[in-house]
């Protein structure tokens, strides 16, 4: 990719969240995804009505494309939140996320968001950006208190239903400094 040597995947944004799980919650871990989890995330993705609704095809190819990040977050063994992004030169993007329901305000967003941070910045990210559907205020909320600001909106970018997109992005500070 452009001449550009990349780093292997740290393995640190692969972690055990809190030290007994979330909330008293059982085992609870982040991890890059596999190919067998294609089929859960599609799940989580279908039960949320704020998340893209991509195809199979389009998580499989993701979870291998270069600069491409998949991430689950497991409950008790179980995938209960999916995080895609990617990364480009210095430039960073959260493509897509949701969290079961019920699994919801306990913190395991926060997981995914934060090892997907961690995976770009480790790979030279400055910026990372998103899109959040206009009327999801908990998501917008959700992810300022990540430190993300708002930087404009896009009348007219969402479908089923229509919506208007609020972008929104975060300067990632150097782990090496």
């Amino acid at each position: 990719m452009c001449g550009v040597r990349m780093r292997k995947f740290s393995g640190k944004a692969e972690s055990r969240v809190g030290v007994e799980g979330i909330g008293g919650r059982g085992d609870v871990r982040v991890r890059k995804s596999r190919a067998e989890d294609v089929g859960a995330v599609l799940a989580i993705s279908a039960e949320s009505r704020e998340a893209a609704n991509w195809s199979r095809e389009s998580y499989e190819k993701l979870m291998i494309e270069e600069g491409a990040s998949v991430f689950v977050v497991e409950t008790d063994g179980k995938i209960s939140g999916f995080l895609v992004g990617r990364r480009v030169k210095d430039q960073a993007e959260v493509l897509n996320m949701a969290v079961l329901a019920d699994h919801r305000r306990k913190g395991e967003g926060s997981a995914l968001l934060s090892a997907a941070l961690d995976e770009f910045g480790l790979r030279g990210a400055k910026n990372v950006y998103l899109e959040v559907r206009e009327s999801n205020t908990r998501a917008i909320s959700f992810y300022e208190r990540h430190g993300f600001s708002r930087s404009g909106r896009r009348k007219g970018y969402y479908r089923a239903p229509d919506d208007a997109a609020v972008t929104m992005e975060r300067k990632l500070t150097d782990p090496t400094g």
